[in-house]
């Protein structure tokens, strides 16, 4: 009677183990979960360059006269210049020093340059021009002022011109040329110098840009919107 008794309590375990064994297996055999591969992309900021657009488009949708002035050392900004005129419809006005620049005088890496010595000395910086004045002046909404950046300036021919003319009511988008330098506060300082106008940001362009990087500036401003 015992040896049934104990053969019953050994069958009884040994049915309760292969029952525990049987739901471990089962249980082990659930895939594990996984994240989710429905979480979008992390979004970043569009990229820009040095010659992103200019300024507020809306401002200058005037649809009025457009008029591009600037000064060109060595001819980077006067072909700049151009393009611009050219695809926004506008004159051009050059501003020319009534002592023109020499090759010797803009060799910046000669100390006793002239454009050395007047950036050492800022009140030489006064340069006279042949004329100041634009012929129908009043007559322009939007005026381009171009020039290369110097010492990461304007280039200070340009600023007898600011200095003698009334922006008031009119818009201005500056833009320069340089080999390497960034607009820096060239076109801030602009501003301040002539107290009046809707000045807008400024755009650089390097020595080799194209005449379809000059058109796709301009007309991404909107002008004749």
């Amino acid at each position: 009677m015992k040896s049934v008794q104990k053969f019953g309590s050994l069958l009884l375990a040994a049915l309760m183990i292969l029952s525990l064994t049987a739901c471990g297996s089962k249980a082990n055999n659930t895939p594990a979960q996984t994240p989710s591969n429905d979480t979008p992309a992390e979004s970043t900021p569009s990229e820009t360059s040095d010659d992103a657009t200019a300024g507020d488009s809306d401002s200058t949708t005037s649809g009025g006269k457009v008029l591009v002035v600037y000064y060109s050392a060595s001819g980077n900004t006067k072909r700049v210049a151009e393009d611009i005129a050219e695809t926004a419809g506008g004159d051009l006005f050059e501003i020319t020093p009534t002592e023109p620049y020499t090759s010797d005088d803009l060799n910046w890496t000669n100390s006793d340059s002239r454009v050395s010595r007047e950036h050492d000395d800022e009140s030489l910086r006064d340069v006279p021009l042949t004329t100041t004045e634009v012929e129908n002046w009043d007559d322009y909404d939007t005026v381009f002022i171009g020039y290369p950046i110097w010492w990461g300036i304007a280039a200070w021919p340009v600023d007898t011109f600011v200095k003698n003319n009334n922006f008031t009511d009119k818009t201005v988008i500056p833009f320069a040329t340089s080999s390497s330098s960034g607009m820096g506060q060239s076109g801030t300082l602009l501003s301040e110098m002539a107290g009046t106008g809707d000045w807008q940001d400024g755009q650089r362009f390097s020595s080799g840009a194209s005449q379809s990087d000059v058109a796709d500036w301009v007309s991404g401003l909107g002008l004749n919107g």
